[in-house]
């Protein structure tokens, strides 16, 4: 009896690439079916049983950890300045009473709503990512993912501050932007977990290759694009992702993002 194949969903920034093209090219031999989303729209695809397993924002899996399992050594995590999760200023922090956000993430929102001193009546704008439209009608934006690394000199008396970089000066610890969560009564075998990280491993060894597939940043510097994927982006959950994985989800019940407390759940 032929076991049937598991619709795993992944967003396909550059970020992704390294785990999302090896996988894409063997997934029907090792029982997958590739479908590709932006992270919010798969955090609600998995939620409501489109997808079996997604790569989601973090906050996304402690929204519903109960329902879900981690699967283990893969992720999306930086430690310290990673650019592609920016916040552009016109005003001080404390000033700013509007922030317009990229309408794909979350977990970047929440990560926003925790290290910024904004006042309590500001106001967030879940947006499309046109910086200029964004800055026009608010106080700040902010900027994830592709979109981030082509945007240049923003200009006078625009501040940008870097998320990651942020996360890193006010905790010490490294910033989990994903996960891979399966849904609660999903068999993810073992012989399909360890494709996942054969995957994994097998596009850290082509980053060039990606980065001059990757057309939709061709006006960006190769060489910066490389840097990011093999320098910045980390893509194991090991003890230091888990433990700043753990002080997020802490972090996100203080601030009320979440209602309790979680515990994180491998497979």
């Amino acid at each position: 009896m032929t076991t049937p194949s598991l619709r795993f969903g992944i967003h396909d920034f550059l970020n992704a690439r390294p785990l999302l093209v090896p996988l894409k090219e063997k997934a029907s031999e090792a029982g997958f079916q590739i479908v590709t989303d932006t992270p919010s729209a798969l955090a609600d695809r998995l939620k409501s049983g489109d997808v079996d397993l997604a790569m989601i924002p973090s906050v996304e899996y402690f929204k519903s950890a109960d329902s879900y399992r981690l699967v283990p050594d893969v992720c999306i995590a930086s430690r310290g300045q990673v650019g592609t999760v920016l916040l552009l200023a016109k005003k001080p922090l404390a000033e700013i009473t509007s922030v317009a956000v990229d309408v794909r993430s979350r977990t970047s929102v929440a990560l926003l709503k925790i290290l910024f001193p904004f006042s309590s009546d500001t106001k967030i704008h879940p947006v499309a990512p046109d910086l200029e439209s964004m800055l026009a009608e608010h106080a700040a934006a902010m900027i994830i993912g592709d979109r981030a690394l082509t945007l240049g000199d923003p200009g006078p008396g625009i501040t940008v501050y870097d998320l990651s970089e942020e996360w890193f000066r006010q905790t010490g610890k490294t910033f989990v932007h994903a996960v891979v969560a399966v849904r609660q009564g999903i068999n993810l075998d073992r012989a399909r977990q360890d494709f996942i990280q054969q995957a994994k491993q097998e596009g850290r060894k082509r980053i060039k290759e990606i980065v001059r597939a990757h057309t939709e940043l061709a006006r960006v510097d190769t060489n910066v694009l490389e840097d990011y994927l093999e320098n910045k982006i980390r893509y194991d959950l090991k003890a230091d992702e888990m433990a700043g994985l753990t002080h997020f989800s802490h972090l996100c019940h203080e601030h009320g993002i979440i209602p309790e407390k979680i515990s994180l759940q491998l497979i």
